[in-house]
């Protein structure tokens, strides 16, 4: 009986949406056309493949196979164990076409290899963005043509707007769920067979019809931004990839007195506070908690202060990536994010006349723990994303 209302419910839940409306907001090719779906084993990816089968396409399910696992029944993972099984019992529940593709060199090269080096040279990676600019938007793509198919849909919240000659990314509805800010780097020609058809559609929407079809992952937790640790201990994943990340070195303060030591930079991350391991400095009353302000790798060195010294008003950014043919001025005003879940901040985009791929970000207020190797995400004041780049360092004026 449960099935049958289960089904019941999906079908009139599939009925609240407008299949033109659907098909005219994403830019979708003929039903009956085949469209390829990247299918990472989570529920988002799952319910895209549902919609587009059950509006009348010929849906293609791939999953990328990225790396091994250390614990394959872990489920906030994605492209890996488990979650190639849930993809696969999604396909056949779906009766749709089903390709793993073996992509684990190539992550490693492009994702894993590079996160590691970003972080043994003292900046804070973002591997969900590499990961997005390699093998998911560029090799995937690839695969995607081969199978004969003009279209790569996936299941992130964001919205693609084609405007005359420029493709754009606009912020999902689900505001909670946006994840425009890890899609900066992606290119025209890359957006001209991307599809992103949950942008319009809240998570608990798409949980829902999940449940509804009776997904075997209707229910299953979101993935985590690095997942291939699914324990969260990054630290330990660097040290096991390089051993030479735990070289010891001194903690200094911003006169450059030596107030410790350390094992290893890549234990650090700017704006830490806690776990510095400096405890109080003799002779010094009425401390203030001290913070990580620097990250030095040619000296080996953590520079700690008081959190005002965090204060950044400037941030320099590098390989700028714009949503248009038509640069904007030398200088616009953007709203922006240095963190996906972060609140959008006023600021003024200054870009470097003799080379437009570097620039500068003049923060309107103060932003805290501002690292290199974050990426800095531009916006206007209708949720359309402008562009953005790589943080290669901040100061306070």
């Amino acid at each position: 009986m449960k099935k049958y209302l289960r089904q019941y419910k999906w079908r009139g839940l599939m009925k609240e949406i407008d299949k033109e409306k659907f098909i005219k907001e994403n830019n979708l090719p003929a039903i009956g056309s085949r469209i390829t779906v990247a299918m990472s084993g989570g529920v988002d990816s799952s319910v895209t493949a549902a919609l587009l089968k059950n509006i009348g396409y010929e849906v293609i399910g791939v999953t990328m196979k990225l790396y091994e696992a250390a614990n394959k029944k872990k489920s906030k993972t994605c492209c890996s164990g488990i979650d190639i099984a849930d993809a696969k019992n999604v396909a056949k529940k779906l009766n749709i076409k089903h390709y793993i593709i073996d992509y684990k060199e190539k992550f490693k090269e492009s994702v894993i290899d590079k996160f590691v080096n970003s972080y043994i040279d003292g900046q804070t990676p973002i591997p969900c963005i590499l990961c997005n600019q390699t093998v998911k938007f560029t090799d995937l793509i690839e695969f995607t043509k081969l199978l004969k198919s003009s279209i790569l849909a996936t299941g992130h919240y964001v919205k693609r707007i084609e405007n005359g000659d420029d493709i754009n990314l606009y912020q999902a509805d689900d505001g909670l769920k946006d994840q425009s800010y890890f899609l900066f780097a992606t290119t025209q020609d890359q957006l001209k067979t991307l599809r992103f058809p949950l942008g319009n559609f809240t998570k608990s929407y798409i949980r829902e019809l999940a449940l509804n079809l009776g997904l075997s992952n209707a229910e299953k937790p979101d993935s985590q931004d690095i997942c291939f640790i699914p324990d969260g201990n990054y630290r330990k994943f660097v040290k096991e990839k390089d051993t030479k990340s735990n070289i010891a070195g001194n903690i200094v303060n911003i006169n450059g007195d030596i107030v410790g030591t350390h094992n290893g930079i890549i234990n650090y991350t700017i704006g830490q506070r806690k776990g510095i391991g400096i405890g109080g400095i003799k002779g010094i009353k009425d401390q203030h908690p001290m913070y990580v302000l620097k990250i030095d790798k040619s000296k080996n060195e953590i520079v700690v202060g008081p959190k005002s010294k965090l204060k950044k008003y400037s941030i320099f950014v590098k390989d700028l990536n714009f949503f248009t043919k038509n640069i904007y001025d030398l200088e616009f005003d953007a709203l922006i994010k240095i963190r996906s879940g972060q609140r959008l901040i006023s600021a003024k985009v200054e870009l470097d006349k003799k080379n437009l791929n570097n620039g500068v970000v003049q923060l309107d207020e103060p932003e805290f723990g501002v690292a290199p190797g974050q990426a800095c995400v531009f916006y206007n004041n209708f949720k359309k994303m402008l562009g953005g780049g790589w943080i290669s360092a901040s100061e306070l004026k």
